[in-house]
């Protein structure tokens, strides 16, 4: 059996977008998962708006004669994608793939990789971090899902902590408040001397523009998503091996 048989296939998931420049981000990711770990059989799949599907991803690996699969969200909060989407098309191709193991890996929401790449894409746009008067608004999609607005603020008070900001609040595109506008005027208010956005987001796309269009009408620097950095890669490549783990174990 070929080498990248052996090991169970590593299967990304993403939310997908009518915007080409989400699944080119996503592709790009994957490229450097491969980058990193080129002994791996990785793959690219999406929930829905954008191809190939999770389900005939799936269905090729099993067909490419892999016997395991780990499914990787690449979500970055256990929102009702996670919770839901996820472990249904999952189930949906384990009663149509019998001779395929498929299990789930966390997303990637706490992973350290995660802050690592959005630091990494703030300091460019922003300059040195380590500034009393800087404001810092964390801007993510936002969920209807209230923990998983309150995971990305309390990443933004980790931050201030670490870095001793003047003030540091999380933001949302849609499905809840404040929005950038409102959190940059807010930081403003609380005596900021400038302000940069940083985005938790994974890649561009509709909402995302809705971020940069507002923080950069509100005068702030805006960062980009965190895209393929090697950072969200070890991430990637972390989630899976955490599941890879407990399979071995079970087997043993």
């Amino acid at each position: 059996m070929s080498p990248a048989l052996v090991s169970p296939a590593l299967v990304a998931v993403a939310h997908g977008s009518r915007d080409p420049r989400s699944a080119a981000a996503v592709t790009a990711l994957a490229e450097e998962v491969r980058r990193q770990r080129p002994d791996l059989d990785v793959r690219v799949s999406f929930l829905d708006l954008s191809a190939p599907r999770l389900p005939d991803v799936l269905a090729t690996v099993a067909a490419d004669g892999h016997r395991s699969a780990v499914v990787v969200p690449l979500l970055l909060g256990r929102a009702y994608h996670a919770r839901v989407d996820v472990p249904e098309a999952v189930s949906a191709a384990g009663q149509r793939l019998p001779g395929l193991d498929i299990a789930i890996a966390p997303v990637l929401g706490g992973h350290d990789g995660l802050g690592t790449a959005a630091l990494r894409r703030l300091a460019a746009v922003a300059g040195p971090l380590d500034d009393p008067g800087l404001g810092v608004v964390l801007a993510a999609i936002g969920s209807s899902h209230r923990p998983a607005n309150a995971a990305v603020a309390e990443v933004a008070a980790t931050w201030q902590g670490r870095f001793g900001w003047s003030c540091a609040t999380a933001a949302f595109a849609t499905a809840t408040t404040p929005t950038v506008t409102d959190a940059v005027a807010a930081l403003r208010a609380r005596g900021a001397r400038r302000v940069a956005v940083a985005q938790w987001v994974l890649a561009p796309g509709l909402l995302p523009d809705r971020i940069v269009r507002d923080a950069i009408a509100a005068g702030a620097h805006v960062a980009d998503p965190l895209g393929p950095d090697p950072a969200v890669a070890e991430a990637v490549l972390d989630r899976y091996a955490s599941v890879k783990r407990s399979l071995a174990a079970s087997a043993a």
